[in-house]
């Protein structure tokens, strides 16, 4: 497969799950976010429907494959991004299993099927279109992460479009959003139960948050045990070792 690669992209391995995935520093590269929706996320083990939407190069499809048999739809809007990941999934042989649609999240219900998915993900853009950092970014990086195509209130109401009733979204964000986030979910029927913040370390602000909402769920909002990425020695803790890397050294 020497066709695999194009220009400066590298194939790196996504260790717990034995796999691997095709990143660019100049066009997109996955971060730790991606490792913490997928493994936070509830799955339908055995057989059920997934959509995953923002997938960038396909980090959380790729993740989410292994841990369950259902069928997974990832929806990426950019054209380079879509094919990094239809090429990593080429790649790990998982082309029965996982669907890159190269499109618009906005209105993606309409063509992959209203109210008939168990499981979505999304790891929408953070940052208002606006920011001054946006200007340093790539263009591919300034749509990854700002809400340039894509906002938070449109990414929630295509993933309630999509799921069935009592099916489970999952997303991951930033601390700072949690009100919008939540007054969202609740204007498109989708119950928030589950949260969990996330810190650098022991002694700091949380810079990420993972929330899960049940559509047409009833209220009974379960707030998660913190998760520390690195300890007092500036090592990563043992539970995110164990997300990254499968074991603990």
């Amino acid at each position: 497969m020497d066709d695999i690669l194009k220009d400066d992209e590298r194939l790196d391995y996504l260790l717990a799950e034995s796999l691997r995935i095709i990143q660019s520093p100049s066009v997109f590269s996955f971060s730790l976010d991606a490792v913490l929706l997928a493994r936070f996320a509830y799955l339908p083990v055995r057989s059920g429907k997934i959509v995953d939407l923002c997938a960038g190069n396909g980090a959380i499809p790729l993740f989410l494959s292994a841990r369950t048999n259902a069928d997974i739809i990832a929806v990426e809007l950019q054209d380079r991004l879509a094919d990094m990941a239809e090429r990593s999934v080429r790649y790990n042989g998982l082309e029965n299993r996982i669907q890159i649609i190269n499109g618009d999240v906005i209105g993606i219900a309409a063509k992959l099927g209203y109210e008939k998915y168990d499981t979505v993900t999304c790891n929408p853009p953070y940052f208002p279109a606006q920011g001054a950092s946006e200007k340093n970014l790539s263009e591919h990086l300034a749509i990854a992460r700002h809400e340039i195509h894509l906002t938070l209130e449109q990414a929630i109401q295509s993933a309630s479009e999509l799921l069935k009733q009592g099916g489970k979204a999952a997303f991951v964000h930033r601390p700072g959003r949690l009100l919008d986030i939540v007054t969202a979910m609740r204007a498109n029927r989708l119950e928030p139960k589950r949260i969990r913040f996330v810190y650098p370390k022991e002694g700091k602000e949380a810079n990420t948050l993972l929330i899960e909402g049940i559509k047409d769920g009833k209220p009974d909002l379960k707030v998660l045990p913190p998760l520390y990425v690195y300890g007092s020695d500036n090592e990563y803790t043992e539970e995110v070792r164990l997300l990254l890397y499968g074991h603990n050294g």
